[in-house]
């Protein structure tokens, strides 16, 4: 694990894998691996995970954001070589190999972690070898960073669809800038019919639909990038059309309204980040995953 400031991290793979290049980034969730790996938010991204075992329930076909694993590899500490689970369909080691996903195993995570919160997230490199190479160094260089890439439209979805009763009570739009599927059973657990449409969407055809509420959903990238999705949500936002966006939505609505972004030292991603309500006092253990801040 090559990071682009200089330091490196040893480490031992379970099967072979090609040189990959991406931001690396960490993930404070204890559980849940499935849905950080299959999250379309971390597409292009090294996932650091900071619990100490990785893959002990293994994985299973439900426990999914996504149609597949959606990052770019993953770095742990300790592999579970035997999962422990009567939902289990297989290994975590053997579900990644599949999807041609890298694992970088025996890591000392915690000194990655605390490297990446004093230093900020930064690009980096895994591949096989004893040291890095001077051709890992220079693929390393070479790669882009996460500022100015507009990934959304790598993570969208080729076709509009729609899902949900023909007759239920309120009709919801969901921009896909790579959404979680989870949110789309939220939707229809609470009655709703959802049509979901692309990154590129123009707004006359939002209008076309005649929904009750538009929503813009998470994804992956850099927000100030995605330069069509904010003139359309200027376009849309009038006042005549309830809006509502997460993580890159809300960014980009952000955006639409005047507002700036930033990119983050290094994130809130996790499934423990405390938030306190300013009106109540309230605090509230959240789940969180962004890189940018409005």
């Amino acid at each position: 694990m090559l990071l682009e400031d200089g330091a490196w991290f040893p480490g031992t793979a379970p099967s072979a894998f090609e040189c990959t290049c991406a931001e690396v980034v960490f993930t404070t969730n204890l559980s849940g691996y499935q849905e950080v790996f299959t999250d379309p938010s971390y597409l292009r991204q090294i996932v650091v995970m900071t619990a100490p075992m990785i893959g002990n329930y293994g994985i299973n076909p439900d426990d999914v954001e996504s149609d597949r694993p959606r990052v770019a590899a993953v770095v742990l500490r300790e592999l579970s070589a035997k999962p422990s689970n009567w939902r289990a369909t297989g290994t975590l080691a053997e579900w990644l190999a599949t999807a041609r996903v890298p694992i970088v195993a025996e890591v000392d995570t915690r000194q990655l972690t605390r490297h990446i919160r004093s230093k900020g997230a930064m690009r980096g490199a895994v591949a096989l070898g004893e040291q890095p190479s001077d051709e890992v160094r220079a693929a390393l260089a070479a790669s882009p960073s996460m500022d100015g890439l507009d990934l959304a439209t790598h993570a969208t979805i080729g076709a509009e669809y729609s899902e949900g009763p023909p007759d239920a009570q309120h009709h919801i739009v969901a921009y896909d800038y790579g959404m979680k599927r989870n949110i789309l059973r939220l939707f229809l657990k609470n009655g709703c019919r959802v049509t979901v449409v692309p990154a590129g969407t123009p707004a006359a055809r939002i209008r076309e639909l005649d929904a009750d509420g538009l929503f813009l959903s998470n994804g992956p990238g850099d927000p100030a990038a995605v330069h069509y999705a904010i003139t359309t949500l200027r376009e849309l936002a009038d006042g005549s059309l309830p809006i509502f966006g997460i993580c890159l939505g809300h960014q980009l609505l952000g955006l639409a309204l005047g507002g700036d972004t930033v990119k983050l030292p290094y994130g809130h991603r996790g499934g423990n980040h405390p938030v306190r309500d300013l009106a109540t006092g309230q605090v509230l253990i959240t789940s969180q995953n962004h890189g940018f801040a409005v």
